[in-house]
Protein backbone atom coordinates (compact mmCIF):
# COMPACT_ATOMS: atom_id res chain seq x y z
CA UNK A 1 0.00 0.00 0.00
CA UNK A 2 1.39 3.62 -0.83
CA UNK A 3 0.23 6.98 1.04
CA UNK A 4 0.49 10.26 -0.86
CA UNK A 5 0.42 13.25 1.35
CA UNK A 6 -2.14 16.00 0.30
CA UNK A 7 -2.82 19.91 1.58
CA UNK A 8 -6.18 19.33 4.05
CA UNK A 9 -6.32 20.51 7.63
CA UNK A 10 -4.14 17.94 8.87
CA UNK A 11 -6.83 17.93 11.74
CA UNK A 12 -9.34 16.45 10.42
CA UNK A 13 -7.95 14.48 7.52
CA UNK A 14 -4.05 13.29 7.40
CA UNK A 15 -3.64 11.65 4.23
CA UNK A 16 -5.37 10.04 1.49
CA UNK A 17 -4.63 6.01 0.64
CA UNK A 18 -5.41 4.40 -2.07
CA UNK A 19 -5.70 0.70 -2.19
CA UNK A 20 -5.82 -1.43 -5.54
CA UNK A 21 -8.39 -4.23 -5.46
CA UNK A 22 -9.35 -5.95 -9.05
CA UNK A 23 -9.01 -3.34 -11.47
CA UNK A 24 -10.55 -0.34 -9.31
CA UNK A 25 -8.56 1.28 -7.16
CA UNK A 26 -11.05 2.27 -3.96
CA UNK A 27 -10.24 5.47 -2.67
CA UNK A 28 -10.13 5.68 1.26
CA UNK A 29 -9.40 9.22 3.48
CA UNK A 30 -8.01 8.88 6.57
CA UNK A 31 -9.55 10.34 9.38
CA UNK A 32 -13.51 9.76 7.74
CA UNK A 33 -15.16 6.05 8.00
CA UNK A 34 -14.45 3.81 5.24
CA UNK A 35 -17.49 3.68 2.64
CA UNK A 36 -17.63 -0.13 2.99
CA UNK A 37 -17.86 -0.06 6.93
CA UNK A 38 -20.97 2.14 7.46
CA UNK A 39 -23.85 0.35 8.18
CA UNK A 40 -27.14 1.03 6.28
CA UNK A 41 -29.41 3.99 6.81
CA UNK A 42 -32.64 2.20 8.58
CA UNK A 43 -36.01 4.09 7.92
CA UNK A 44 -37.54 5.21 11.10
CA UNK A 45 -39.58 2.36 12.76
CA UNK A 46 -42.99 4.47 12.23
CA UNK A 47 -42.31 4.83 8.49
CA UNK A 48 -41.52 0.76 8.21
CA UNK A 49 -45.15 -0.01 9.99
CA UNK A 50 -46.88 2.21 7.36
CA UNK A 51 -45.35 1.14 4.66
CA UNK A 52 -46.24 -2.77 5.99
CA UNK A 53 -49.72 -1.20 6.34
CA UNK A 54 -50.03 0.18 3.23
CA UNK A 55 -48.91 -3.64 1.00
CA UNK A 56 -52.33 -4.83 2.12
CA UNK A 57 -53.70 -2.06 -0.58
CA UNK A 58 -52.16 -4.89 -3.58
CA UNK A 59 -54.74 -7.34 -2.19
CA UNK A 60 -57.39 -5.29 -2.49
CA UNK A 61 -58.53 -6.07 -5.83
CA UNK A 62 -60.20 -9.12 -7.62
CA UNK A 63 -56.69 -11.06 -7.52
CA UNK A 64 -56.22 -12.54 -3.76
CA UNK A 65 -52.41 -14.30 -3.82
CA UNK A 66 -49.68 -12.58 -5.17
CA UNK A 67 -45.77 -13.00 -5.72
CA UNK A 68 -43.53 -10.73 -3.97
CA UNK A 69 -42.14 -9.41 -7.29
CA UNK A 70 -45.69 -8.52 -8.00
CA UNK A 71 -46.59 -6.96 -4.92
CA UNK A 72 -43.38 -4.70 -5.27
CA UNK A 73 -43.98 -3.29 -8.68
CA UNK A 74 -47.80 -2.68 -7.48
CA UNK A 75 -46.38 -0.82 -4.47
CA UNK A 76 -43.28 0.80 -5.71
CA UNK A 77 -40.79 -0.37 -3.47
CA UNK A 78 -37.81 -2.57 -4.07
CA UNK A 79 -38.08 -6.39 -3.72
CA UNK A 80 -36.30 -6.67 -0.79
CA UNK A 81 -37.82 -3.95 0.97
CA UNK A 82 -41.38 -5.95 0.15
CA UNK A 83 -40.00 -9.26 1.20
CA UNK A 84 -38.51 -7.45 4.44
CA UNK A 85 -41.87 -5.91 4.83
CA UNK A 86 -43.91 -8.87 4.12
CA UNK A 87 -42.08 -11.19 6.86
CA UNK A 88 -43.26 -8.65 9.74
CA UNK A 89 -46.85 -8.87 8.52
CA UNK A 90 -46.30 -13.09 8.15
CA UNK A 91 -45.18 -12.65 11.55
CA UNK A 92 -48.11 -10.93 13.01
CA UNK A 93 -50.41 -13.11 11.17
CA UNK A 94 -52.06 -10.55 8.97
CA UNK A 95 -50.38 -12.01 5.82
CA UNK A 96 -50.46 -15.97 5.11
CA UNK A 97 -46.90 -17.32 3.25
CA UNK A 98 -47.80 -20.46 0.89
CA UNK A 99 -44.13 -21.17 -0.96
CA UNK A 100 -43.91 -18.14 -3.29
CA UNK A 101 -47.13 -17.27 -2.56
CA UNK A 102 -48.69 -14.21 -0.23
CA UNK A 103 -52.50 -13.72 0.59
CA UNK A 104 -53.99 -12.11 3.05
CA UNK A 105 -55.03 -14.40 6.44
CA UNK A 106 -58.08 -15.27 8.10
CA UNK A 107 -57.19 -13.03 11.26
CA UNK A 108 -58.07 -9.86 9.01
CA UNK A 109 -61.51 -11.63 8.40
CA UNK A 110 -62.01 -12.00 12.56
CA UNK A 111 -60.96 -8.63 13.26
CA UNK A 112 -63.12 -7.50 10.63
CA UNK A 113 -65.81 -8.66 11.95
CA UNK A 114 -64.82 -6.48 14.89
CA UNK A 115 -65.79 -3.17 13.37
CA UNK A 116 -69.22 -1.63 15.30
CA UNK A 117 -71.27 -1.65 12.05
CA UNK A 118 -70.32 -5.73 11.68
CA UNK A 119 -70.13 -6.70 15.14
CA UNK A 120 -73.12 -9.18 16.66
CA UNK A 121 -75.96 -6.66 17.17
CA UNK A 122 -74.48 -4.36 14.93
CA UNK A 123 -75.93 -2.89 12.24
CA UNK A 124 -74.99 -5.87 9.93
CA UNK A 125 -76.28 -8.25 12.20
CA UNK A 126 -79.55 -5.95 13.00
CA UNK A 127 -80.26 -5.23 9.47
CA UNK A 128 -80.17 -8.74 8.18
CA UNK A 129 -84.18 -9.35 8.33
CA UNK A 130 -85.10 -6.52 7.01
CA UNK A 131 -83.03 -7.43 3.72
CA UNK A 132 -84.35 -10.38 4.03
CA UNK A 133 -87.92 -9.04 3.51
CA UNK A 134 -86.76 -7.06 0.57
CA UNK A 135 -85.89 -9.81 -1.13
CA UNK A 136 -88.72 -11.89 -0.52
CA UNK A 137 -91.12 -9.32 -1.22
CA UNK A 138 -89.06 -7.86 -4.79
CA UNK A 139 -87.20 -10.69 -5.92
CA UNK A 140 -84.90 -8.28 -6.53
CA UNK A 141 -80.93 -7.75 -5.25
CA UNK A 142 -80.73 -6.11 -1.99
CA UNK A 143 -77.66 -4.22 -0.76
CA UNK A 144 -76.54 -2.53 2.43
CA UNK A 145 -73.99 0.17 2.87
CA UNK A 146 -72.37 3.17 5.11
CA UNK A 147 -70.76 5.84 3.73
CA UNK A 148 -66.67 6.66 3.94
CA UNK A 149 -66.29 10.17 2.89
CA UNK A 150 -66.36 10.77 -0.44
CA UNK A 151 -66.44 6.55 -1.02
CA UNK A 152 -69.41 3.67 0.01
CA UNK A 153 -68.28 1.09 1.46
CA UNK A 154 -70.71 -2.06 1.21
CA UNK A 155 -71.60 -4.31 4.04
CA UNK A 156 -74.04 -6.82 2.86
CA UNK A 157 -75.59 -8.00 -0.42
CA UNK A 158 -78.55 -10.51 -0.94
CA UNK A 159 -79.44 -11.86 -4.05
CA UNK A 160 -80.73 -15.69 -5.27
CA UNK A 161 -79.85 -17.83 -7.96
CA UNK A 162 -82.41 -16.18 -10.84
CA UNK A 163 -82.28 -12.52 -9.57
CA UNK A 164 -79.85 -10.28 -11.13
CA UNK A 165 -76.59 -10.01 -10.15
CA UNK A 166 -75.54 -6.41 -9.55
CA UNK A 167 -71.71 -6.04 -9.92
CA UNK A 168 -71.35 -4.50 -6.39
CA UNK A 169 -69.32 -7.01 -3.50
CA UNK A 170 -69.62 -6.91 0.23
CA UNK A 171 -66.35 -5.39 1.25
CA UNK A 172 -65.86 -3.26 -1.63
CA UNK A 173 -65.62 0.61 -1.83
CA UNK A 174 -66.94 2.48 -4.38
CA UNK A 175 -67.26 5.94 -5.50
CA UNK A 176 -70.27 7.72 -3.87
CA UNK A 177 -71.56 10.47 -6.55
CA UNK A 178 -71.82 7.55 -8.76
CA UNK A 179 -73.94 5.61 -7.34
CA UNK A 180 -77.57 5.77 -5.79
CA UNK A 181 -76.48 4.54 -2.30
CA UNK A 182 -74.05 7.00 -2.23
CA UNK A 183 -76.14 9.41 -3.35
CA UNK A 184 -79.27 9.19 -1.23
CA UNK A 185 -76.40 9.28 1.72
CA UNK A 186 -75.31 12.46 0.53
CA UNK A 187 -78.34 14.36 0.35
CA UNK A 188 -78.78 14.37 3.85
CA UNK A 189 -75.11 14.57 4.73
CA UNK A 190 -73.30 17.95 6.11
CA UNK A 191 -73.84 20.43 3.59
CA UNK A 192 -70.05 21.41 4.03
CA UNK A 193 -69.08 17.83 4.06
CA UNK A 194 -71.51 17.40 0.57
CA UNK A 195 -69.59 20.52 -0.64
CA UNK A 196 -66.27 19.65 0.08
CA UNK A 197 -66.45 16.14 -1.52
CA UNK A 198 -67.99 17.71 -4.87
CA UNK A 199 -64.91 20.22 -5.19
CA UNK A 200 -63.12 17.41 -5.11
CA UNK A 201 -64.22 16.55 -8.47
CA UNK A 202 -66.89 14.38 -9.71
CA UNK A 203 -65.56 11.36 -11.76
CA UNK A 204 -66.92 9.61 -14.91
CA UNK A 205 -67.61 6.17 -14.67
CA UNK A 206 -69.64 6.08 -17.81
CA UNK A 207 -71.51 8.46 -20.23
CA UNK A 208 -74.43 8.69 -17.49
CA UNK A 209 -72.40 9.86 -14.48
CA UNK A 210 -72.90 13.36 -12.67
CA UNK A 211 -70.00 15.53 -13.61
CA UNK A 212 -71.49 18.85 -13.19
CA UNK A 213 -71.74 20.39 -9.68
CA UNK A 214 -75.04 21.89 -10.46
CA UNK A 215 -76.62 19.04 -11.82
CA UNK A 216 -75.47 16.71 -8.80
CA UNK A 217 -76.71 19.33 -6.26
CA UNK A 218 -80.45 19.08 -7.90
CA UNK A 219 -80.64 15.71 -7.70
CA UNK A 220 -79.22 15.48 -4.30
CA UNK A 221 -82.40 17.95 -3.41
CA UNK A 222 -84.72 15.86 -5.18
CA UNK A 223 -83.43 12.93 -3.19
CA UNK A 224 -84.47 14.87 0.31
CA UNK A 225 -87.84 15.58 -1.44
CA UNK A 226 -88.42 12.01 -1.88
CA UNK A 227 -85.87 9.96 -0.29
CA UNK A 228 -85.12 8.09 -3.42
CA UNK A 229 -81.85 7.95 -4.95
CA UNK A 230 -81.58 6.48 -8.80
CA UNK A 231 -78.66 5.38 -10.50
CA UNK A 232 -79.48 4.68 -14.03
CA UNK A 233 -76.32 3.20 -15.12
CA UNK A 234 -73.74 5.67 -13.66
CA UNK A 235 -71.07 3.28 -12.10
CA UNK A 236 -71.62 0.82 -14.53
CA UNK A 237 -73.20 0.22 -17.78
CA UNK A 238 -76.50 -1.88 -17.33
CA UNK A 239 -77.08 -1.35 -13.92
CA UNK A 240 -80.01 0.50 -12.16
CA UNK A 241 -80.73 0.97 -8.75
CA UNK A 242 -82.84 2.45 -6.49
CA UNK A 243 -81.64 3.69 -2.50
CA UNK A 244 -83.43 4.97 0.03
CA UNK A 245 -81.12 6.18 3.32
CA UNK A 246 -81.31 4.88 6.55
CA UNK A 247 -82.16 8.14 8.77
CA UNK A 248 -80.96 8.99 12.68
CA UNK A 249 -81.42 12.09 13.76
CA UNK A 250 -81.94 13.22 10.03
CA UNK A 251 -78.57 12.36 8.86
CA UNK A 252 -78.16 8.71 7.00
CA UNK A 253 -75.65 6.13 8.56
CA UNK A 254 -76.56 3.54 6.25
CA UNK A 255 -78.46 2.88 2.92
CA UNK A 256 -80.38 0.40 1.10
CA UNK A 257 -81.00 -0.28 -2.03
CA UNK A 258 -82.85 -2.56 -4.72
CA UNK A 259 -80.88 -3.82 -8.07
CA UNK A 260 -82.93 -4.93 -11.29
CA UNK A 261 -84.22 -3.87 -14.51
CA UNK A 262 -85.44 -0.49 -15.09
CA UNK A 263 -89.38 -1.47 -15.64
CA UNK A 264 -88.41 -3.55 -12.20
CA UNK A 265 -87.33 -0.23 -10.40
CA UNK A 266 -90.01 2.04 -11.26
CA UNK A 267 -93.11 0.38 -9.48
CA UNK A 268 -94.27 3.08 -6.86
CA UNK A 269 -95.10 -0.11 -4.62
CA UNK A 270 -91.54 -1.18 -4.92
CA UNK A 271 -90.41 2.71 -4.06
CA UNK A 272 -92.70 2.51 -0.93
CA UNK A 273 -91.68 -0.86 0.18
CA UNK A 274 -87.76 0.35 0.58
CA UNK A 275 -88.98 3.29 1.92
CA UNK A 276 -90.70 1.81 5.01
CA UNK A 277 -88.03 -0.71 5.38
CA UNK A 278 -85.49 1.13 6.02
CA UNK A 279 -87.79 3.41 8.44
CA UNK A 280 -88.39 0.11 10.47
CA UNK A 281 -84.74 -0.39 10.57
CA UNK A 282 -84.34 3.13 11.68
CA UNK A 283 -86.63 2.98 14.22
CA UNK A 284 -85.10 -0.91 15.57
CA UNK A 285 -81.69 1.21 15.74
CA UNK A 286 -82.73 4.15 17.79
CA UNK A 287 -84.48 1.54 20.11
CA UNK A 288 -80.96 0.11 20.53
CA UNK A 289 -79.25 3.02 21.22
CA UNK A 290 -81.92 3.87 23.75
CA UNK A 291 -81.46 1.10 25.57
CA UNK A 292 -77.32 0.90 26.08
Amino acid sequence: MRSFPVNIDPTTIQQLTFTPSQGSPMTVVEGLPNPSSVPPVREPKETSIIRALQLLDVFMGDRTVWGVTDIARQAGLPTSTTHRLLSHLVDGEVVTKDGPDYSLSGRLFELGYQLEFTRPQGLRDVSGPFLGELFATTGLTVHLAVLDRAQLLLVNKISGLHTYQSKYHVGARYTATCTALGKSMLAFEDETETRRIIAQGLPRRTRHSLTRPADFLVALAEIRKTRLAFNREESYLGEFCVATPVLRFGKAIAALSLSGSPAQLESPQTHGLLIRIANDLSQILDRQVQLK
